[in-house]
């Protein structure tokens, strides 16, 4: 087996984009790489459109069309960057719980109750059981890899996927907040009567002490009991709606000086969660649940960066809810590229 500075010496990074299963047709395997990405091909609870499932793949597949070269981290590939087999039996098991799901959630259209039809609450327990099964896979998998001294990623899937992740970090770091961006707050509670529902992945995060702060950024679409929950956190959860900040860039406010104070609420280890329909809906428009508004994709890596230059440390990330196209693939591969990237910059800086 090669060494690593044999792996470095013997590949080309201005050659093409070699279709060898890994990102960017980069040569690492799991023992050279420092990251590890882990795709989480599963969208059981999605409550709109569907196709995140298959981001994994697609952005995979996207990504060996990008150049290498990264202007934050120019050298930043050579930290070794694999990505681990997609696990075809949990998409496969998914496609067959996402039609469960959907009875589940016709009978609750129709203005029912789960607990109302046996038959419909046995679906939902199910759904719920073999979605705490995905999420101790992961939380296995990111916990042998950080026990390696690994760097871990994840792309969705629906943005539930990130959850057993977040659960190794806990294991892992006495403490540590989440960037999260999104057009939702995701702060429901079993949205649609599910445990693990995609819409309940930050509710289910603050059940971890170990997540001091929550800052969210780009939120355009909430209900009630989710503005309830950030105005009784007792400040744990800072959330910057999209159209206050629209309103203070309208008032000559820089973006920049908008990032700045909104890092400024974050402890030292920052787990950034990215929702891709925290975007404007041009660059993601096949996601499951897009919504009017949001950042421009630069925005959202000047605020990434802006963890970097404060001096705080990138422990993971994760990015959810990429379509099922080209072009959401592009788009989902260079997200997961910069943060790959600014992620090892963040860890030689500290």
């Amino acid at each position: 087996m090669p060494t690593k500075e044999e792996i470095l010496l013997n590949f080309d990074p201005n050659a093409i984009g070699v279709d060898n299963g890994n990102l960017l047709g980069l040569p690492f395997d799991y023992e050279s790489a420092n990251i590890i990405v882990f795709g989480v091909p599963w969208e059981v609870t999605v409550s709109y459109g569907v196709g995140t499932a298959a981001a994994p793949r697609v952005v995979l597949d996207a990504s060996r069309q990008l150049d290498i070269y990264d202007f934050d981290n120019p050298e930043g590939w050579k930290q070794g960057i694999f990505m681990y087999e997609i696990p075809e039996d949990i998409e496969q098991k998914g496609e067959v719980l996402r039609q469960q799901a959907t009875k589940v959630i016709a009978h609750l259209e129709q203005g029912n109750n789960i607990a109302d039809d046996l038959d419909i609450a046995r679906l939902q327990q199910n759904i719920d059981r073999e979605g705490q099964a995905v999420n101790q896979w992961l939380f296995n998998q990111a916990t042998a890899a950080i026990n390696k001294g690994k760097k871990v990623a994840v792309i969705g899937g629906d943005h539930s996927a990130p959850l057993g992740y977040m659960q190794a970090l806990a294991a892992h770091y006495p403490e540590f907040g989440i960037l999260h961006i999104d057009a939702h707050a995701d702060l429901r509670d079993a949205y649609e009567g599910f445990e693990f529902s995609h819409a309940s992945i930050m509710f289910n995060a603050l059940k971890l002490p170990q997540i001091s702060k929550l800052v969210q950024v780009g939120i355009r679409d909430i209900c009630q009991d989710e503005v309830n929950l950030i105005q009784n956190s007792g400040g744990r959860v800072s959330t910057y709606y999209d159209f206050i900040l629209k309103q203070k860039l309208y008032a000559g406010i820089s973006w920049l000086e908008l990032c700045k104070q909104m890092v400024a609420e974050l402890p030292q280890q920052v787990y950034i969660s990215f929702d891709v329909d925290g975007l404007d809906p041009k660059l993601c428009p096949n996601t499951g649940t897009p919504v009017p508004g949001g950042l421009e994709l630069e925005q959202a890596f000047c605020l990434f960066r802006e963890v970097i230059n404060s001096g705080r440390e990138i422990i993971g990330f994760d990015v959810c809810e990429v379509g099922n196209s080209e072009w959401d693939g592009n788009v989902g591969a260079r997200a997961v590229y910069k943060l790959c990237n600014l992620m090892g910059l963040s860890q030689s800086e500290n």
